[in-house]
C-alpha cells in the first residue's frame, strides 16, 4: 500500500518540496527558509488533508536542521537522512537530471520506497555542546591559517597577524571554559564525562566529542550500531579468493574520528601496550630455554658480547 510522502531539498535561502500522494500524483512548491517559509510549507501540507506523510530530508547541517525541529515540534513524522544513501538510490534509478525540484522527488521516491528511521531533534544540552565544539574546530582552523601566513609574512604585516592570532586564543580558551561549564552545570552530562575520562587515553577534548556522539537520543542499540555510526566500522572488500585492503568507511563525523585519533595510536597494534594490559611476554609460558652453543676454541675472556646478548642493542630495543 503506498503511502504519502515529502522530499524536502535545501538550500540556504530557499527549499523545494514534492509531495507524492498516496495515488502516485506529485505536486510541487518552493518555500523561503525561514520562519514565514516554515509556516507556508506547514499550510501547504495540511490543505492536502489525510494522514501526516512522512517528511523526509538530507542531512545539510545548519540549512536543514531548523526546519526539521519545527516540523518534529508541531508532530510531523520527520526523517534527515545521510546524503549518501539518496546518492546511491539516485544511481540505483539512473538519475540523469540534477535541479532542485529533481532532487525533491528523489528524496520523496527515496522516502517511500525505503521508510527511512524517524528523525529524533537532539537535547537542548546536546545541541549546545554540539554548537560549541564546532566553534572551538572553527577557531583552531583560522588559527592555523593565520599561523601559515605569519611564516611568511611580510614585517609590514606580521604585527596584525599576531594581534589576530592573540584574539583567536583568547576566544578559543574563552569557547573551552564555556564548554567546561555547560558540562559541569549538567549532573548528567558531568557524570558521563567522569566516566568516560576514566578510560586510558580519553581526556577532555575526547570525552567533550563522545558525548555528543554517544548521545542517548540517537537510540543505539548495540556498541556496534555506534561504531558504524561513527564511521570507525572496518569495510571489508573480498570476493572469492581475492581480498583487498581493509579500510574505515569514514561516512561518520569527521570531527569524532579526528577527536578520537590521538588517544588510539598508543593502543593500537603498532603502538605501545597499555600500562594496565600484561604484557606479550607475561602471558605466554616460557619455552624450555635452549643449550648454548659452545663458545669457539679461539675466544677469549676480552671477547667484547654479542648484539643479541647486549640490552642495548638497537635489535633487542622496542
Amino acid at each position: 500500500m503506498s503511502i504519502s510522502t515529502v522530499g524536502v531539498d535545501i538550500s540556504k535561502a530557499t527549499f523545494d518540496a514534492a509531495r507524492f500522494g498516496a495515488e502516485g500524483k506529485c505536486k510541487h512548491k518552493k518555500f523561503a527558509n525561514a520562519a514565514e517559509g516554515f509556516a507556508a510549507f506547514l499550510a501547504w501540507l495540511i490543505a492536502f488533508g489525510g494522514d501526516k506523510p512522512l517528511v523526509c530530508m538530507e542531512a545539510t547541517g545548519a540549512y536543514g536542521i531548523p526546519l526539521a525541529e519545527f516540523l518534529a515540534a508541531q508532530g510531523w513524522p520527520v526523517s534527515v537522512v545521510n546524503p549518501a544513501k539518496i546518492h546511491a538510490f539516485a544511481g540505483s534509478e539512473l538519475s540523469r537530471a540534477k535541479t532542485d525540484k529533481a532532487d525533491a522527488k528523489l528524496i520523496a521516491r527515496f522516502a517511500r520506497e525505503k521508510q527511512p528511521a524517524l528523525w529524533t531533534p537532539p537535547p537542548l544540552d546536546i545541541r549546545e555542546l554540539q554548537v560549541l565544539l564546532r566553534r572551538v574546530e572553527d577557531l583552531l582552523e583560522m588559527r592555523q591559517m593565520e599561523q601559515n601566513r605569519l611564516d611568511t609574512a611580510d614585517a609590514a604585516v606580521a604585527a596584525s597577524i599576531q594581534a589576530v592570532l592573540a584574539l583567536l586564543g583568547q576566544e578559543l580558551e574563552a569557547t573551552r571554559e564555556r564548554i567546561r561549564r555547560h558540562i559541569g552545570d549538567n549532573p548528567d552530562l558531568r557524570r558521563r564525562r567522569d566516566l568516560l575520562e576514566s578510560i586510558p587515553g580519553v581526556g577532555e577534548a575526547s570525552a567533550a566529542h563522545l558525548l555528543v556522539a554517544l548521545s542517548e537520543h540517537y537510540g543505539f542499540a548495540s556498541a556496534k550500531q555506534a561504531t558504524a555510526h561513527a564511521g570507525l566500522a572496518p569495510r571489508l572488500k573480498e570476493s572469492g579468493q581475492w581480498k583487498g585492503k581493509t579500510r574505515l568507511p569514514k561516512t561518520g563525523d569527521p570531527l569524532l574520528r579526528k577527536a578520537l585519533y590521538m588517544p588510539a595510536p598508543p593502543w593500537s597494534p603498532g603502538g605501545t601496550t597499555p600500562p594496565s594490559a600484561p604484557s606479550a611476554s607475561a602471558s605466554r609460558p616460557t619455552a624450555r630455554a635452549a643449550k648454548p652453543s659452545p663458545a669457539p676454541p679461539c675466544a677469549s675472556s676480552s671477547t667484547s658480547p654479542s648484539p643479541s646478548s647486549n640490552p642495548a642493542s638497537p635489535s633487542t630495543r622496542i
